[in-house]
Formats: C-alpha cells, sequence, structure tokens
C-alpha cells in the first residue's frame, strides 16, 4: 500500500463526505455514475490531486484525496466536481427558493464532511470505512458485490482479500 506524508500539512491527506441534496430514495450519484467520473476526470486534470479511495453510493459518497505539496484548495475542487455533475444531466430536480434565487441546481448538498487524515492507522480505518459503506447501508452483503467503489482496485493490488469484508469479525465492527 502506498505511504503516506507524516506531515499532515498542505499536500495532505483528506476523507470527504459529499451528499446529494435530497436522499430519501434518490439514486442519483449512481444512475449518473458515469457523468460523475466525467467530472472528477474533468477537476483532476485542470486541479490535480490523487483520488485514493472512493464509494459512490445512491445519494452520497466518500473519498480519500491527496492534495499536491503545498495546496489546500480542496473546496474549489468540489466546486468544480459538483457544478461539472449538475450542468451534465436534466433538470429535474425540485429547487427551493433560496437555491432559485442564487440560480443554483437541488442536486448538492452545500456542505460536505471533511476530515485531515492524522496518521496510518487513521488513514486504513477511513479506507475500510469507504470500503465497508454498501455493506452497511444493506446495498450489497458483501463488499466485493458494490461496482461503484476502489475496492476492487485495492484487490487487484494486494492491499485487500476479495472476501475482506464477509468475516463476522468485521460485520461486528462499527464503522461510526
Amino acid at each position: 500500500m502506498r505511504t503516506y506524508r507524516r506531515t499532515w500539512s498542505p499536500g495532505s491527506t483528506y476523507f470527504f463526505t459529499v451528499n446529494a441534496a435530497d436522499r430519501r430514495d434518490n439514486d442519483l450519484l449512481v444512475r449518473h455514475v458515469d457523468v460523475l467520473r466525467d467530472a472528477f476526470r474533468a477537476v483532476r486534470a485542470s486541479h490535480p490531486f490523487e483520488l485514493s479511495a472512493i464509494v459512490v453510493l445512491p445519494d452520497h459518497l466518500h473519498c480519500v484525496w491527496q492534495l499536491p505539496e503545498g495546496d489546500t484548495d480542496y473546496p474549489t475542487r468540489w466546486r468544480l466536481i459538483k457544478s461539472h455533475f449538475s450542468r451534465a444531466i436534466p433538470a429535474e430536480e425540485q429547487v427551493s427558493v433560496s437555491r432559485r434565487k442564487k440560480s443554483e441546481r437541488g442536486l448538492w448538498q452545500r456542505r460536505y464532511w471533511e476530515h485531515l487524515i492524522r496518521d496510518e492507522l487513521d488513514l486504513h480505518r477511513h479506507l475500510d470505512y469507504i470500503h465497508f459503506n454498501p455493506v452497511k447501508h444493506g446495498l450489497v452483503s458483501q463488499v466485493r458485490d458494490w461496482p461503484h467503489s476502489s475496492f476492487h482496485r485495492f484487490v487487484d493490488a494486494g492491499h485487500y482479500d476479495v472476501d475482506w469484508g464477509a468475516s463476522q469479525e468485521i460485520m461486528k465492527l462499527s464503522f461510526e
């Protein structure tokens, strides 16, 4: 597995949770997962970062990024990803009055959760959380069955066994 810098400053590694605006019975992100991938690619081309891990769920996503040395501007990257995605899909959602006044789409929650990864243990806990999340939400019974996850890349690289997450010990862990 890649070694991450132990100086957690500009150029550091971050965990994010980003939510769709309407989380009730919403499959927005998996229905348009190719558009979301394109948005990430476009933004990474103009504002580089390493997408270390990701899981895309129906109404939210979790990921770990490592920013370039000396760079702390993840807010711009998220703004661009969200706007690229929003412009690329049909406008069918309900838009609140406050969003309409700001000419915003109603696809994304305005805020997101960000956590600066502190050390290797913190990183590994967040990677496990990301990859186990589809099981936690009852979308699949085994981690390997969720297609929208970097878990498969981690298996190919030898960092996880293909059956990781299926044991009773893992299922009993609290990923809160």
